[in-house]
């Protein structure tokens, strides 16, 4: 068979407008494919929830890929194992309580399973603003990251959705834009974006559980930007913290959707 140079570009430009006019109301928008994110989308998407994922990269996964410095192993805590035996996702045991994790296979596992339970996934993207609707976040503004990182005067996009999950780690850029162009206090100890605190495990594992919640009407945090809102400390290359806060802020979604 001959190829048809013209009929490929029609193919994914016809699929993928597609694709995007079906997602522009949604359920839930994630912001922020890491290992957070992407286990939030999947459990929401397996629940039957319409889920649109937005990662301003090429590819999903945060910083799990690199494991630790570039040493492309996680370790996890055996809440953390479990999230990742639901997953398929095999672990080995290091030490009483410690188990670690091929990063390259979790990231693809988790992300191939929230894809194949319903999760669409828009790479390339950014989040540019809010829509507020009396005092509540009712969708996002999005544009191309090229664009945004070409500083071009491009206008933007919309989408409407129930909920919005920031996911964006350590700059928590959801948080961020509300604070910046609301004018109205996020619920935090101070109203603000308190920022992330310098690292310990133990500490920054517990709070970013303990922190994965609403900080804003329809907006939840969710992984790193939980501790990076609240003022938890970084918790490094272990991972059972990010798993937990992907599932718990999928739970508190489905308690209120």
């Amino acid at each position: 068979m001959k190829l048809d140079d013209v009929l490929i570009s029609k193919a994914i430009i016809e699929r993928f407008s597609a694709k995007l006019v079906d997602c522009l109301e949604s359920d839930v928008a994630v912001v922020g494919g890491g290992p957070a994110g992407l286990v939030a989308a999947y459990y929401l998407a397996r629940a039957g929830k319409r889920v649109i994922l937005i990662e301003r990269k090429t590819a999903v996964g945060g910083g799990m890929w690199g494991g630790g410095m570039m040493f492309n192993q996680i370790v996890v805590q055996q809440y953390g194992k479990a999230i990742l035996d639901d997953f398929d996702v095999r672990t080995e045991p290091f030490a009483e309580g410690y188990y670690t994790a091929d990063s390259i296979e979790a990231v693809s596992t988790i992300c191939s399973k929230a894809v194949k339970a319903g999760a669409r996934v828009f790479n390339l993207i950014s989040v540019e603003d809010v829509m507020l609707s009396e005092g509540r976040v009712t969708g996002l503004v999005l544009n191309w990251s090229a664009v945004m990182t070409a500083g071009l005067h491009v206008d933007p996009l919309t989408i409407r959705t129930g909920f919005v999950i920031d996911a964006t780690g350590h700059p928590a850029e959801v948080a961020t834009l509300i604070e910046r162009k609301s004018g109205e206090k996020l619920d935090t100890p101070t109203g603000v974006v308190i920022g992330e605190r310098p690292m310990c495990a133990e500490a920054g594992e517990r709070a970013t559980v303990e922190n994965t919640r609403e900080f804003f009407p329809g907006v939840f945090a969710a992984g790193m930007s939980c501790n990076a809102i609240f003022g938890g400390p970084r918790m490094g290359p272990v991972f059972g913290g990010m798993l937990m806060s992907g599932k718990k802020v999928a739970e508190l979604i489905m308690q209120r959707a």
